[in-house]
């Protein structure tokens, strides 16, 4: 079945629809319906303009592709499963919760709270312009060529492997278990604190107090600027080109720079730490 130019604005306009083509069709109008492809399996949609709240929820096997979902359009997905969506515009808030395979790629996204309790997920050349907690809670995720402006990202995170990105966020990677980035620039302050096992390789890392109360992070040929007050009460191997700010009360493993601009070791912690902090023999 294929639903093409069409404008519907009432309440569960397309509900429930299956093995359906939805083409060049406007979701808006005065009756301000909501759910207009709720409960589908199935689907392909193109070219739709979406102005109407909570569209695609319960929706098994759909695509989107060059779609344009307006900041009125908010709650987008939620309890999806094996979603594709491609070259989309996402403006409403909260766009995406608790669904499961989900791929997205060459899309701009403006909405807070985007993506939480996600699993499954593939990222490919997305821009975020604006978010606030964005990847809350996200299981499983490999993310490419993400660009990234917001606060408090990836926090809860596990099983997450990034690459190729710029994240300019504050408070990111708090609480995060397993996970890599590579090849990346993060700017942001306070970063990564209470996280687990979290590995940063060839990435430069921007902002004050990074580090802390971290277990097991691993830091390979990063660069550090402007990051003082850096690994408190951390387990930590880093091997960092250039010059690190300060280094604060580290808990234990290697710290090794071209320079420390000052090693912290105040009284909580008798003056001393098991870290071994030591500057690269030239």
């Amino acid at each position: 079945m294929t639903y093409e130019n069409q404008t519907y604005d009432e309440e569960r306009a397309l509900y429930g629809i299956q093995d359906a083509t939805v083409k060049n069709c406007r979701f808006t109008g005065p009756a301000d319906g909501e759910s207009f492809l709720k409960e589908c399996q199935r689907i392909d949609v193109s070219d739709c303009f979406m102005n109407l709240r909570y569209p695609l929820w319960h929706v098994t096997d759909g695509k989107l592709t060059n779609c344009e979902m307006t900041e009125n359009c908010r709650a987008a997905l939620w309890y999806d499963e094996n979603i594709e969506i491609d070259n989309c515009r996402m403006f409403g808030i909260k766009a995406l919760r608790e669904c499961s395979q989900v791929v997205l790629k060459n899309t701009v996204v403006n909405s807070p709270e985007f993506i939480w309790k996600v699993n499954n997920l593939l990222i490919d050349n997305v821009e975020i312009i604006d978010s606030e907690y964005p990847f809350f809670e996200v299981l499983d995720a490999k993310i490419n060529g993400l660009k990234l402006k917001g606060k408090y990202s990836f926090q809860y995170d596990e099983n997450i492997e990034i690459t190729n990105s710029v994240l300019d966020t504050k408070d990111a990677f708090w609480h995060g278990k397993n996970m890599v980035i590579r090849d990346s620039v993060i700017k942001g302050e306070y970063l990564a604190w209470y996280s687990e096992n979290l590995t940063f390789i060839n990435c430069k890392i921007i902002g004050t107090q990074p580090f802390c109360y971290c277990k097991n992070l691993v830091l390979e040929n990063c660069t550090l600027e402007n990051c003082d007050l850096s690994f408190e009460r951390s387990s930590v191997k880093a091997t960092i080109v250039g010059k690190i700010d300060s280094v604060k009360n580290p808990l234990k493993g290697i710290i090794v720079a071209d320079e420390i601009g000052e090693i912290i070791l105040d009284e909580s912690v008798g003056g001393k730490t098991d870290c071994l902090i030591k500057v690269r023999e030239s």
